[in-house]
């Protein structure tokens, strides 16, 4: 097999995004399998064929069943609402598809355990979007901290605040809504838990509190015109405890005005500390403890050529990547994984266990407890999971 023929569910943002990195991966990357933009799938068959035409796709079709069990589709690209990732998984896994699903994988972590022992049953190749550890500064800092630079992990504080829903007139849509979006500010928060999982490891224990702060919004999606109950968190924030010994906060919000992106982490650690801003997504801060107290203090360190990916797509320092190369990276990783008959990383078996961290909090927030996650986070010792 040289080429990798993809078909994709959905085009809203996230659809246009990763529409973006299957054409722009080959150009950027030398891939093993050529990826080709072979079916999309929509709604009703006029706006599969319009969107098929502007995306650049050979074929269309408005059921995504069609899709799933087409004999000439190699990938099945899952770019839903939250409610259908499980259903197009499952089917494409049951055609022996590789599926690459947006995030949260499964609307609980039941269903993503489910998913993640059919991959595997099957032996097909899964990926999770979790883009922004695709970050070449994500890369670096990882490097970092396995040379040593800033010794041994002490915490890691991560968040991710936005102001989508800090207006009380904005009706929410879907993701208000428990049988739609499964969570609510957790269904961003897994964002950060993929990188506190890369770079400082397992979680093993933790205690959390959930909020809904608008408990109403007006005109819900189709079928809830009237004030509609919201029915998941609107901000939630963590204290986690890692199996390196490390302890940790994580925080997320859909209702913090003036936050447009605001995914953060820092690392602290027994020699240094390690920054980054999502919203300058280009900079690491970097403290090292070894400096003379003279010269004490952050220096920026500003991404370039001689960082990881970074060269593929520009040979100067300082022009600056943004969202959707990041969603580049996420696909070469996935090809290259695919041809080499490995995992992804991440992969279902990770959006399970990242699902299953989110769980644990809506566990210890609803019996206002410390929880335990077993060996990789598979599942809430002492709890449902729910």
């Amino acid at each position: 097999m040289t080429q990798l023929r993809v078909g994709m569910i959905g085009t809203g943002f996230m659809g246009k995004a990763h529409a973006l990195a299957w054409r722009n991966a080959a150009t950027l990357f030398p891939l093993p399998l050529q990826p080709v933009a072979l079916l999309l799938a929509e709604q009703d068959a006029a706006l599969a064929a319009t969107r098929a035409a502007e995306l650049g796709f050979v074929r269309s079709t408005g059921n995504w069943r069609e899709l799933v069990a087409d004999p000439e589709v190699d990938v099945v690209d899952i770019c839903t609402p939250n409610d259908m990732h499980y259903p197009m998984a499952m089917a494409a896994i049951a055609h022996g598809k590789h599926v690459y699903c947006e995030k949260p994988l499964g609307l609980n972590v039941a269903q993503s355990r489910e998913m993640a022992a059919a991959a595997a049953s099957a032996g097909v190749r899964t990926m999770v979007g979790f883009n922004y550890a695709k970050n070449p500064i994500a890369a670096l800092a990882r490097q970092m901290i396995q040379q040593g630079e800033i010794g041994r992990l002490l915490h890691f504080r991560g968040t991710h605040t936005e102001d989508y829903l800090a207006d009380p007139n904005r009706s929410g849509g879907w993701r208000i809504l428990r049988e739609r979006a499964g969570m609510g500010a957790l269904g961003d928060l897994c964002h950060i838990v993929s990188l506190a999982l890369l770079l400082a490891g397992d979680i093993e224990e933790l205690c959390a509190d959930l909020q809904v702060v608008i408990p109403t919004r007006p005109a819900g999606p189709v079928g809830r015109e009237a004030p509609t109950q919201v029915e998941n968190e609107d901000q939630a924030h963590a204290l986690v405890r890692f199996a390196s010994g490390a302890i940790g906060t994580l925080e997320c919000s859909r209702v913090a005005w003036g936050r447009k992106n605001g995914l953060t982490w820092e690392i602290n650690g027994s020699e240094g500390s390690l920054v980054f801003d999502q919203e300058c997504q280009n900079e690491l801060h970097y403290f090292a403890a070894s400096d003379p107290p003279a010269r004490q203090g952050f220096r920026r360190i500003l991404l370039g050529p001689e960082h990881p990916d970074y060269a593929a797509f520009c040979p100067a320092p300082g022009h600056g990547l943004g969202f959707n190369e990041q969603k580049v990276i996420e696909v070469r990783d996935f090809v290259e994984a695919i041809a080499q008959r490995r995992a992804a990383w991440p992969d279902f078996d990770v959006g399970r266990d990242i699902d299953a961290v989110l769980a644990a909090m809506e566990v210890s927030s609803r019996e206002r407890r410390w929880v335990k996650l077993e060996p990789g986070a598979d599942r809430p010792a002492n709890g449902d999971g729910a």
